[in-house]
């Protein structure tokens, strides 16, 4: 395993572990039980990258390595054993935009690397980033990601264009891959410390991002 496999497969990990622990956190919000704690975890943590690897015609990533959702289920225990603390929502929060950041690279870079051109692979990026959190929300009956003005979609786009980009004009996928992560945290951080909207369509009283 290369330099660049071995960084991307570690980055997979940690964002299926941050995802997983978001997921649990919003199992903690509704008060489930420790079985759907551990649902809720794995949906959030693996489910973008099902979706992507589907599309992309690859492997399913968790199914010849279960290791990906027994990541989940120890995110899932640890959320159960801290138990009720008033910065939960706000865990929620930063923990679901790391692992938006890190799936946006991942996934983008997967879709490259299986031959998706640049906006596929954009569009990749997106999907594994999102998809797991819209499964999640829809789970918990919490209002999607997709239907709220609070920027997240957007920041997956830029991020990943932000990676392709800097790929197709030769940058190391270090470099690429770090600005493409600090690019799509960066804009979600804005949306969450400083209320970062996009606009909605006027007099239609849309809520999409």
């Amino acid at each position: 395993m290369d330099a660049l496999s071995t960084a991307l497969f570690w980055l997979d990990y940690a964002a299926v572990a941050v995802f997983g622990a978001a997921g649990a956190l919003a199992a903690a919000r509704r008060k489930h039980d420790i079985i759907t704690f551990g649902f809720f975890a794995a949906v959030t943590g693996v489910g973008g990258g099902t979706l992507r690897d589907l599309l992309i015609g690859a492997p399913v990533f968790w199914v010849g390595r279960p290791g990906y959702i027994v990541t989940c289920l120890i995110a899932a225990a640890a959320i159960w054993v801290v138990g009720r603390k008033p910065w939960r929502f706000t865990a929620l929060l930063w923990l679901d935009a790391l692992g938006m950041a890190a799936y946006t690279v991942v996934g983008t870079a997967k879709a490259q690397s299986f031959g998706a051109p640049p906006v596929s692979a954009i569009v990749m990026g997106v999907l594994t980033a999102a998809f797991g959190g819209i499964v999640r929300d829809v789970l918990a009956n919490e209002p999607s990601i997709l239907l709220r003005r609070e920027i997240y979609i957007t920041a997956a786009l830029a991020g990943s264009t932000v990676f392709v980009v800097l790929t197709a004009l030769g940058a190391p996928y270090w470099w690429a891959g770090g600005a493409g992560f600090a690019a799509a945290l960066s804009i979600r951080s804005g949306a969450l410390l400083f209320g970062w909207n996009m606009p909605a369509f006027p007099g239609a009283g849309s809520t999409e991002d």
